[in-house]
């Protein structure tokens, strides 16, 4: 019999594996995405403190009133251009992007692209 994959665990290794690898610090933070089924997530975090920096995803009023309009893949372009507003207003540019062992593809490629457009560096 043929064991079935096991997408989570699979997902989970490829986490570990780029997080032994990457380590954001207070000059370069880490730019975390998090992709659910129904929301995307992104925040900067500082792991040397172990504080997020920035944050914004889908669940926010002022994103959340436009989910009826944008489909996913959009709405991750939204988030990216934000979280990219945000972390310039605080002074930071310059970031490691931890796309979280989920593939570089669809949404988080979309977030990751808007957040460059936006004026991120990573």
């Amino acid at each position: 019999m043929i064991k079935p994959k096991d997408t989570r665990k699979a997902r989970e290794k490829r986490q570990k594996r780029i997080r032994a690898k990457i380590q954001g610090v207070p000059e370069r933070p880490r730019l975390a995405v998090f992709r659910s089924l129904n929301h995307i997530y992104a925040q900067v975090v500082d792991d040397t403190r172990g504080h997020t920096l920035v944050a914004a995803s889908t669940v926010e009023p002022e994103v959340r009133s436009q989910m009826d309009s944008l489909d996913k893949k959009a709405l991750a372009e939204l988030v990216g251009t934000l979280i990219a507003k945000r972390a310039l207003e605080k002074g930071i540019s310059k970031v490691v992007f931890d796309r979280a062992g989920f593939l570089y593809h669809g949404r988080v490629k979309a977030l990751a692209d808007a957040a460059r457009k936006g004026g991120l560096v990573f």
